[in-house]
């Protein structure tokens, strides 16, 4: 505790800070000090984030993320026919129509056996696996192309293309 004089305010401000005189006003900043702060750029350290440079997970499950018991039930069932509806190399998707009907069955370039990749016409087998997250649709893994379509040309994932 800080006694004072008598007649002295107590307070812990110095002496020079408490005259009755006002502050002197702010003044803007000279020309020599603003230079350059409006020409630097703003840096902001950000964490990394998935999203950034376009750059989104998808979230259908390849070869490479589905699990282990998803690829075992689907390696145990049965074995289907169909036609390949369309594949879009560079997509890295396409479709089969299956033989016994029913809706069209989707197919990731990372489930396709073999050399070739699959054009329209292709006639395939394969498996089918369920989509997560709801496992309301169906995707073909394990898919084999067992006749070429004829008359189209096919190309290897190397690039060599052939005619069929």
């Amino acid at each position: 505790m800080s006694f004072a004089p008598e007649g002295q305010p107590v307070t812990s401000l110095p002496r020079s800070a408490m005259s009755s005189e006002p502050p002197p006003p702010l003044q803007p900043p000279t020309q020599e000090a603003s230079v350059g702060l409006l020409d630097t750029p703003q840096t902001h350290e950000r964490s990394p984030s998935p999203l950034r440079g376009n750059v989104v997970p998808s979230p259908l499950p390849t070869r490479r993320t589905r699990t282990f018991s998803a690829t075992v039930r689907a390696s145990q069932g049965p074995v289907y026919k169909g036609v390949c509806k369309c594949f879009c190399r560079s997509k890295g998707h396409g479709f089969i129509t299956p033989a016994d009907g029913g809706p069209d069955i989707f197919l990731h370039i990372s489930d396709v056996e073999g050399e070739y990749v699959p054009v329209e016409g292709d006639e395939v087998t394969f498996k089918m696996c369920s989509i997560p997250p709801k496992n309301e649709k169906l995707q073909a893994v394990e898919v084999v192309i067992t006749h070429l379509a004829p008359g189209t040309k096919h190309e290897t994932w190397s690039g060599h293309v052939i005619s069929s």
